[in-house]
């Protein structure tokens, strides 16, 4: 079957169309970039490097811009998504869900009024499991912080065994799907080439909420 896989740049996604690529043809990425900070649906730090990522991978990106009106950035979507099967083919979508019944359910919803297939491999995984399979394979940075008992210095830095350890040590979700943490690939299977990063910026709003900003980046 050929499938998309939606793309926020981070962990769970990735990992999500790694999974599926197993199984199916992943003919095409599909990313969406809100212009809303707070959108309920879509990532926000680093989206645009999605693109260099895409490039890593070599794999065609369907990109897509919204204002991030809730319930309303569905539309934005789907209207992706519809180009993806006009232009690949596509049979099925890939998402990173793993306990966002939100997300989950309006992706299942659009794959449905399309007559697709919502493929969601990391659902109701099991966290150390997800965790450790993916520090096997994946070279993944954090990039966003949101939770009481975090800090600046978290910031960059690899997702291994010692961010696990760390976030138990704290009672803070070590997945982050709750936004708790942001994380973006710089390498994975799917990737050609590795991403090197030459340039960023830490941003803090408070002590514990700030993002880790890739001002410029390379491929390798």
């Amino acid at each position: 079957m050929k499938i998309a896989a939606l793309i926020s740049g981070g962990k769970d996604s990735w990992y999500a169309a790694y999974q599926a690529s197993k199984e199916n043809e992943l003919v095409c990425l599909i990313a969406i970039k809100s212009r809303n900070p707070e959108s309920y649906m879509f990532h926000i730090p680093n989206i645009e490097l999605v693109k260099l990522q895409a490039k890593a991978a070599d794999i065609p990106l369907v990109w897509w811009e919204t204002d991030g009106i809730k319930e309303e950035e569905l539309e934005d979507l789907k209207q992706a998504i519809e180009i993806a099967v006009q232009k690949y083919k596509i049979q099925g979508i890939v998402s990173g869900a793993i306990r966002s019944s939100y997300q989950k359910q309006r992706v299942d919803n659009i794959c449905k009024e399309l007559n697709l297939s919502s493929i969601a491999p990391l659902w109701h995984i099991e966290e150390e499991v997800y965790l450790n399979n993916l520090m096997k394979n994946f070279n993944v940075i954090i990039v966003g912080i949101a939770a009481d008992g975090l800090k600046r210095e978290l910031l960059g830095t690899r997702v291994g065994i010692t961010f696990i350890d760390r976030m138990r040590s704290i009672n803070v979700s070590s997945i982050g799907e709750g936004g708790e943490t942001e994380s973006f690939v710089l390498d994975c299977p799917l990737f050609n080439k590795k991403i090197s990063i030459i340039e960023h910026e830490v941003k803090m709003e408070n002590e514990c909420t700030g993002q880790y900003l890739i001002k410029k980046a390379t491929l390798t």
